[in-house]
């Protein structure tokens, strides 16, 4: 299933009569008054939005602006973890250079988990998220750190730098069979 999609219909339960009709109203420039008319939901907006392309899982600028019209500062919360998280933008026929190396690391890096995020400057508060989403799995906890890691890089993530850290946490054993 479409995360996009889902984030989407999410949204759309929690709007009400009068937030629709506002939104609504805010789309008259971009959808045909006919078309409007016609809206019986969020769902049935955002598929128009969809459709004419004025929203999509690469292109949230417009559903940002209009949920921060009608003071929705909790959907835009939403709609801005959606975009951080990856989920947009994410290339999902690409071979990652970090996956060998990061389930080396998963397999071997045990309770310490944490230092060496801290050292790779991972933040508390996305350690903490990670914690809570997984919180009885060590191996998927590391293993998610390391996505978070690398997405919040970007192109500055090297193997390198995992490197590094590993032999800065005194994990050379690790850093070894990284480097094989």
């Amino acid at each position: 299933m479409d995360p996009f999609l889902t984030l989407l219909h999410s949204f759309s339960s929690s709007l009400s009569d009068s937030e629709l009709s506002s939104l609504k109203f805010l789309c008259r420039g971009k959808i045909g008054k006919r078309k409007l008319e016609s809206v019986r939901s969020g769902g049935e907006l955002f598929s128009i939005l969809l459709e004419q392309q004025l929203i999509a899982s690469d292109e949230v600028s417009f559903l940002e602006g209009l949920l921060e019209s009608i003071k929705r500062e909790d959907l835009v919360s939403q709609l801005k973890q959606f975009v951080e998280e990856g989920e947009v933008n994410a290339p999902d026929d690409q071979p990652d250079v970090h996956e060998k190396p990061c389930e080396v690391i998963c397999e071997n890096v045990g309770r310490d988990w944490k230092i060496l995020m801290r050292k790779l400057g991972f933040s508390e508060v996305k350690m903490e998220r990670v914690v809570a989403a997984n919180p009885f799995n060590l191996r998927e906890q590391l293993a998610q750190s390391l996505r978070e890691w690398q997405k919040w890089k970007g192109r500055d993530a090297k193997v390198t730098d995992l490197i590094k850290a590993l032999r800065g946490c005194n994990m050379n054993l690790v850093a070894d069979r990284v480097e094989q």
